[in-house]
């Protein structure tokens, strides 16, 4: 099989009405690509898979990947990256709310230059359960990454492969693909408003559970963005911070005693200096501790991504001989 010049992947969840009219639409969309899908079946108990089997009989070009469970929209993703070919992969989700037709103007921001575009639902079809913890983790993330996107979780996105297979995901950390894009190095990203439709079958996924895992995925991908090859920097500060702090509340209680003899055994203060000094101590050790794991793996050059180089040697020339 040629090598496609666009990689699709589609994480799919119990969307067997849907996935026949998807498939003709991406078709249509993408007429003028040569195209593989990757349909990844994250452990549906409809009958999605069956569709997906009878999508590839019919076309070569629409493959399918079995989960043997259900391991979330991050793992699906996650392999389906691993089997890409083209040089530009697209996402989008399996129950028709993403257009298929935004394709072509996604890849062509890709050939401006871009590393990842993220499509922007500006006028959503959800409801509000999903749509207020939307705007408020978006919110977040764009004031705190720095990346000025609306709308980090949309599912239809382009990327280079590159990108792709730089990531690594689990948990929900779908939802913040920019995020890590941007912490290996993909700073070219933008965003292109979409657009949205209605569900048509099945129901939404996201429940209070997501929200819940979405926010503690948010804890660890800004900690590790941020600190994860420097952890003294985030504990070393924060227990700097509450060591001098709780220094300079016993300091004070100190010479309230000594110098104006005032009684400390009542003072709720005495207890909290105490405590902020021992806390601080604590948070200084484990930097110290992230740091001693951390450095082994920091002092090799395979931590860092290069880019692209220019060492390579010129090939010699063929020795030349003179004849008289």
């Amino acid at each position: 099989m040629p090598t496609p010049e666009l990689s699709i992947v589609v994480p799919v969840y119990n969307e067997a009405d849907s996935l026949p009219e998807l498939a003709d639409r991406l078709r249509t969309a993408c007429a003028d690509y040569a195209i593989e899908v990757w349909l990844v079946d994250d452990g549906s108990t409809d009958d999605s898979w069956a569709v997906i089997t009878a999508l590839h009989e019919d076309d070569k070009r629409f493959r399918g990947i079995r989960l043997q469970r259900n391991y979330g929209k991050s793992a699906a993703l996650a392999v389906g990256f691993e089997h890409v070919r083209a040089p530009y992969v697209v996402t989008l989700d399996a129950d028709l709310q993403d257009d298929p037709d935004e394709i072509p103007a996604l890849i062509a921001l890709l050939d401006d230059g871009h590393d990842l575009v993220s499509g922007w639902k500006r006028k959503r079809h959800d409801p509000l359960s999903k749509t207020i913890p939307s705007r408020f983790f978006n919110g977040v993330t764009r004031l705190v990454s720095g990346i000025s996107i609306h709308d980090f979780n949309c599912g239809l996105k382009a990327y280079r492969r590159e990108v792709v297979q730089s990531i690594n995901l689990y948990g929900e950390l779908h939802r913040y693909i920019p995020l890590l894009a941007k912490w290996e190095g993909f700073d070219r990203i933008t965003e292109k408003p979409v657009q949205h439709h209605p569900r048509k079958h099945g129901t939404t996924k996201f429940g209070l559970e997501r929200f819940i895992r979405g926010f503690l995925d948010f804890v660890s991908v800004l900690f590790l963005t941020r600190f994860a090859a420097r952890p003294m920097h985030f504990f070393g500060g924060l227990g700097t911070l509450s060591f001098i702090t709780g220094f300079v509340v016993s300091l004070w209680l100190s010479i309230e005693k000594l110098v104006f003899g005032h009684a400390l055994g009542d003072r709720p203060l005495l207890l909290l200096g105490l405590l902020l000094i021992l806390f601080g101590a604590q948070m200084f050790t484990t930097g110290l501790l992230g740091e001693m794991i951390v450095r082994p793996r920091m002092e090799t050059t395979d931590a860092y991504r290069i880019a692209d180089r220019h060492d390579r040697e010129a090939p010699q020339a063929a020795p030349t001989t003179v004849s008289s």
